[in-house]
């Protein structure tokens, strides 16, 4: 067992958990000046239009105000997805809201985009890039929970924040906002993405959608992102289910609510990814996301189809010395 193991089973899971990923994010930016800018493994990667420095990336959730970019590429990741980020800063909903499930190897999340919006963080990812940022930054952005207008919500988003992404990702697909799934209909969703579009011009875009959506639900999405010209689909976001958990059900019970992430994704992810990809073929980026923890698991979802794939949980099971031991393992 690795230090990171023994300090993650023996203290951090004595600290809740929102409050240790808070400190996580405070020391991986503090530590970045002392990570260097040793290169990283695992070999380049073309898509949209972009250039990875491996397949890579670290998924929305985890840096959600762009305030730890340079540090998580210096760590190794060859992409960053900020946010979500809504158009007005929102705290979320109440505390707690992020939960573990260690004999899962999962996360149970609530969090409800709690974030600093969007004006804060494209002023962040400007200074971000003035100095270099290291990797492709993707901005994930999704609908403040008090709007009553999503076109116009979203919009607003894609026009602050698009001018200081490499790529943007509208996000339909979280269970933590009222309302939100209900956008991945292909009438609500039309008139968005073709919103967002118009702002964010030639800027690659994606769609995000669930681990929950059954097979018509995942080609209709497919076939709207390809009607509309979209560059990619990232899949998926976190479940609402439960079933098959290690975790004792009092556990499960106390950790109550909310997106289920980690290793018990792994299925529904690879089943939403070969639908994907026998619907579109090569005419769109595909990005994987959802329980992949090793070099393994990773090159799975690539040999199925996969431009880039994602990891937030994995990341936060394994720590700081994951990205390279996965881009090692998965050269």
């Amino acid at each position: 067992m690795n230090p990171y193991d023994l300090l993650f089973r023996h203290v951090a899971t004595r600290v809740p958990a929102e409050l240790t990923h808070r400190v996580g994010v405070t020391a991986l930016r503090a530590a970045t000046p002392l990570l260097g800018e040793a290169g990283r493994p695992g070999a380049p990667v073309e898509a949209m239009g972009l250039e990875f420095a491996n397949p890579l990336g670290v998924a929305a959730g985890y840096d959600k105000d762009a305030e730890g970019v340079r540090g998580l590429a210096r760590l190794g990741f060859g992409a960053v997805e900020v946010g979500t980020v809504t158009a007005r800063p929102q705290p979320g909903n109440p505390r707690p809201r992020l939960f573990r499930l260690p004999a899962d190897r999962a996360l149970v999340n609530r969090m409800g985009f709690n974030n600093a919006g969007a004006d804060v963080v494209a002023a962040r990812l400007a200074a971000v890039r003035a100095r270099g940022a290291g990797a492709v930054v993707g901005v994930n952005i999704g609908r403040s929970k008090t709007a009553t207008d999503a076109v116009a919500d979203y919009r607003y988003s894609a026009r602050v924040l698009g001018p200081h992404a490499d790529y943007v990702v509208v996000n339909v697909s979280s269970p933590n906002t009222p309302g939100l799934r209900d956008l991945q209909g292909v009438d609500a969703l039309e008139p968005l993405l073709a919103a967002v579009r118009s702002e964010v011009g030639a800027t690659p875009l994606l769609v995000k959608i669930t681990a929950d959506l059954d097979d018509d639900g995942v080609d209709a999405v497919a076939d709207l992102a390809v009607a509309q010209g979209l560059d990619g689909i990232v899949a998926t976001n976190t479940t609402v289910a439960r079933a098959g958990l290690a975790s004792p059900p009092d556990v499960v019970s106390a950790a109550g609510s909310g997106g289920l992430s980690g290793a018990p994704l792994v299925e529904p992810a690879r089943a939403v990814l070969a639908r994907l990809r026998e619907r579109v073929g090569d005419r769109l980026t595909l990005v994987s996301v959802g329980g992949i923890d090793s070099g393994a698991e990773a090159r799975a979802r690539l040999d199925a189809g996969a431009t880039l794939v994602q990891a937030y949980t994995g990341f936060v099971y394994g720590g700081p010395a994951w990205p390279r031991r996965v881009l090692e393992e998965l050269t």
